[in-house]
């Protein structure tokens, strides 16, 4: 186990960038589209299916494949998840890919590769947390949090309560999503333009 240096370090943006952020950004670079558009929904549902199952298998699972209908329901998911978010679903990622409107299916692919990364992220930094805090020392963890709280809470959302560490010393969760979604605002790991 070590120290507060030792997980601050590894949760750097350049550490992050470094071994999360590029693999992920460079297989969503790599991928090319013939057309920016699809004639049909089963069409747009291959291509999600096919560039899933691409970027899972460079960035996840290493050489990983999964059926088509899975890569598929799981591309789904994301889209109608994230499209929901700004009060739309599914069926507007098609539309948006059929008519090439919003920035046509390149954004429906930018969107599924961000989702993916973000999900990478999040176990990276969960996989830290484990590394570098003793599970066994309640005082270690707490105390711990406690400085990361000091060193980043004003870049947490006002959800998170930095005067409480123990709140989050034996589950980290709702702390790394809060971090995330700082990352996500402030970061350059995440910001494509």
């Amino acid at each position: 186990m070590g120290s507060l240096e030792n997980l601050l370090s590894a949760m750097d943006e350049v550490s992050i960038a470094q071994s999360v952020g590029i693999l992920h950004d460079e297989a969503r670079m790599n991928y090319s589209l013939n057309k920016n558009t699809v004639n049909d929904f089963n069409e747009f549902t291959n291509t999600i299916s096919d560039y899933y199952n691409y970027h899972v298998g460079r960035c996840v699972v290493r050489g990983g494949f999964l059926s088509n209908s899975e890569a598929a329901g799981r591309a789904k998911e994301i889209l109608e998840q994230e499209y929901g978010r700004q009060g739309g679903n599914l069926i507007k990622a098609f539309n948006d890919a059929h008519d090439g409107t919003n920035g046509g299916m390149r954004i429906v692919l930018d969107i599924i590769a961000e989702k993916l990364k973000t999900e990478s992220v999040e176990r990276y930094i969960r996989d830290a947390f484990d590394k570098f805090v003793d599970p066994t020392s309640w005082e270690q963890k707490v105390e711990i949090i406690r400085q990361f709280l000091t060193r980043y809470g004003h870049l947490l959302a006002s959800s998170v309560r930095v005067d409480q560490p123990e709140r989050y010393a034996q589950n980290y969760e709702e702390l790394i999503r809060a971090y995330v979604d700082s990352l996500k605002r402030t970061s350059s790991i995440f910001r494509r333009f």
